[in-house]
């Protein structure tokens, strides 16, 4: 499988959406350390992978600075609290599941740090989960509302956005005790932030830049502090 895949990536342009394929977990170690695989997304998923070779469309690369910005915006009514993004980092569990997530937040001091002589990514068998996980979903939401879905359940991480850039809507799913995640309209790690204020601000998107929907969600949540 992993011949296959290199042949593909070096010689065939991006015409078709990536697809799942049985793989081992050997196979995806050898697709991350490949220098000559120029993947953007690679997720693994007890027995089959998915790499997205791709590159970002504008409006993937828009939406996703534009939540990078909305968290700055977010924590900075709130310094009282620590946060880190890691948006794009590799979340591996060895052996069973492995993810690259578009927004990673981690809340707290407990954020992963890379030992020497570990590898370049977040070790999940020795660091906690992220409070909260994203995907950008231009072409691949329905992946992004299913396989990937399951592996975060699996992973047990509380929170997972799903921002679909087409309909400029975002999907916000809590973990229940069950292990299922279960759609909220409010956010569990941006404690009050309701789900539709970031759709207003997606919709902002269709009268100007990322950069005035972000002072936009800024105004907003000020206005919340101040009443």
């Amino acid at each position: 499988m992993t011949a296959s895949l290199l042949t593909v990536s070096k010689t065939e342009p991006d015409t078709t959406l990536p697809q799942w394929q049985p793989a081992t977990w050997e196979d995806y170690l050898a697709c991350c350390d490949d220098p000559e695989i120029n993947w953007v997304n690679i997720y693994f998923n007890r027995g089959y992978l998915l790499v997205d070779m791709s590159n970002e469309g504008i409006s993937h690369a828009t939406i996703t600075q534009l939540f990078t910005m909305l968290f700055a915006f977010w924590f900075s009514q709130k310094p009282e609290l620590l946060f880190t993004l890691m948006g794009g980092c590799l979340l591996e569990k060895a052996k069973t599941q492995a993810a690259s997530p578009d927004l990673v937040l981690y809340l707290g001091e407990d954020y992963p740090r890379r030992l020497p002589g570990e590898r370049r990514y977040v070790n999940l068998n020795r660091c906690r989960v992220p409070n909260l996980v994203g995907e950008i979903s231009d072409t691949s939401l329905a992946s992004d509302l299913d396989e990937k879905k399951q592996i975060y359940a699996d992973l047990q991480i509380p929170e997972y956005w799903v921002i679909d850039v087409r309909a400029l809507r975002v999907l916000a799913f809590q973990l229940q005790p069950n292990g299922k995640y279960q759609e909220c309209t409010e956010s569990l790690a941006l404690s009050g932030l309701q789900i539709s204020l970031l759709e207003q601000t997606l919709e902002r998107l269709n009268e100007g830049t990322n950069g005035s929907a972000a002072l936009w969600f800024a105004q907003q949540i000020a206005n919340l502090k101040a009443e």
